[in-house]
């Protein structure tokens, strides 16, 4: 019995589709380049629109909160009809909304360009972490965190956009960023044709159905780990709003830097959470999801608590550190989830990227309020505290995935006959094996 597993998981992991994990990793580089592009131009637009940091919040607030709002309703229908070519059409309005970004003259405009681009995110994510999950060959949690790591690394690909090419040449240049939008829809549409074949040959069976599992968790014990999760990313994005928002303005403020510095030291930053991404699939894949949550979150708690007292030089050692710590946790806590409510990868999906995103956007518009009243270095000693609520991973039960292989798959609500046929089949060859 224990060959006969082995066999298959190593099956499993030859079926796991690089190309397709890098090519739909690479286009969430191209997404979030360009949504990282937006907060790392706000010294910019802060001097040419004379905003304040309230309203760079509402900024922030109006990308991620089309983001939040809106992901979880596209998960929920793509669990249903999933559509394969929406990936093209949500990175399109993210290349209208950097075109409109380019052009702007009011504060309402950059409002409405920031939306764009935050509705085109929230098209993307679910759908794409439905690809990434239908390409892992089993090994989902290696799966989410290469296809998040094109994220982050995107993510810090915004800063360098802005210091060597936005701040030299101004804000027109930012049309130039529509090319990396117009490369995705590229991309993008070849993938949805992979996506089409590969729903054909399943026979209309959609991936948030293969393979399902039973977690032998309560219904109430389920919907208390999601508010525990919930919590956890709580935490963790409404620090990090703290960082990807108003780092640079923290470095400049307190040790006089330039802008061009403190966006390269961002960068750094940005870097260091896209190391850490790729970490906390594979080890939450080896070790169990929950053990990655907990040290991820309240383990960054002591060098959160140093940084506000660092020097220059140690201020930009321990914010890699709490990049690569904190930034674990976001793919364990999403396959942990997709393991909690099996057969609803688009739902859940959503539901935590859109909620990330939303904590993201409502935590700079709260930092930037408080910013404005207590100065932003006030703001990083309150903040260094967040991760305490780390605590209640505690209470999250035994990790599904530790236990998953000895479980039945079973589909959540399979109403069609195919459906039925499916898990038939699956029992059948798992018998033979």
């Amino acid at each position: 019995m224990i060959a006969g597993r082995t066999s298959a998981e190593a099956q499993a992991k030859e079926r796991t589709a690089f190309a397709v994990l890098a090519a739909i990793s690479f286009s969430h580089l191209l997404n979030d380049t360009i949504q990282s592009l937006i907060p790392a131009i706000y010294p910019i637009l802060k001097s040419t629109f004379a905003l304040s940091f309230g309203q760079i919040g509402l900024m922030t607030l109006a990308l991620m909160l089309t983001a939040s709002l809106l992901q979880p309703v596209v998960g929920f229908y793509a669990d249903r009809r999933p559509t394969p070519y929406s990936l093209v059409v949500g990175m399109g309005f993210s290349l209208v909304g950097l075109l409109l970004l380019s052009v702007a003259a009011a504060f309402a405009t950059l409002l409405l360009a920031a939306a764009l681009v935050g509705i085109g995110s929230s098209v993307f994510h679910p759908e794409s972490s439905r690809v990434a999950r239908m390409a892992s060959g089993g090994r989902h949690g290696l799966a989410q965190s290469l296809f998040q790591v094109g994220g982050n690394v995107g993510s810090s690909f915004g800063p360098l956009l802005a210091a060597f090419l936005v701040v030299p040449r101004g804000q027109s240049s930012i049309g130039w960023c529509a090319l990396l939008a117009l490369l995705g829809m590229v991309i993008l549409w070849k993938i949805g044709g992979w996506y089409r074949i590969r729903r054909s040959a399943a026979s209309g069976a959609s991936s948030s159905s293969l393979p399902g599992r039973r977690t032998h968790v309560s219904s109430r014990r389920v919907g208390w780990s999601i508010a525990i999760l919930a919590a956890l990313i709580f935490s963790k994005y409404f620090y990090l709003a703290s960082l990807n928002s108003y780092y640079t303005f923290y470095l400049i403020s307190r040790f006089h830097v330039s802008v061009r510095t403190a966006q390269i030291d961002l960068f750094v930053f940005l870097g260091a959470v896209a190391a850490g991404t790729i970490l906390g699939g594979p080890l939450g894949d080896r070790f169990g999801r929950k053990y990655v949550i907990w040290g991820s979150i309240l383990g960054v708690l002591p060098f959160t608590l140093l940084l506000p007292h660092a020097s220059l030089f140690w201020t930009s050692i321990l914010s890699v550190v709490i990049g690569l710590i904190l930034a674990s946790a976001f793919s364990a806590i999403v396959v942990y989830a997709q393991e909690l409510v099996p057969g609803r990868v688009g739902l859940i999906s959503g539901v935590f990227f859109g909620f990330a995103f939303g904590m993201g956007g409502l935590g700079a518009a709260v930092l930037g309020r408080l910013a404005d009243v207590v100065g932003i270095e006030s703001v990083y000693k309150l903040c260094a505290f967040l991760p305490m609520i780390g605590l209640l991973a505690a209470f999250l039960p035994d990790d599904t995935s530790r236990r998953s292989r000895d479980i039945e798959p079973a589909f959540a609500r399979a109403p069609s006959s195919a459906k039925a046929s499916t898990s038939a089949k699956a029992t059948v060859n798992r018998t033979a094996v």
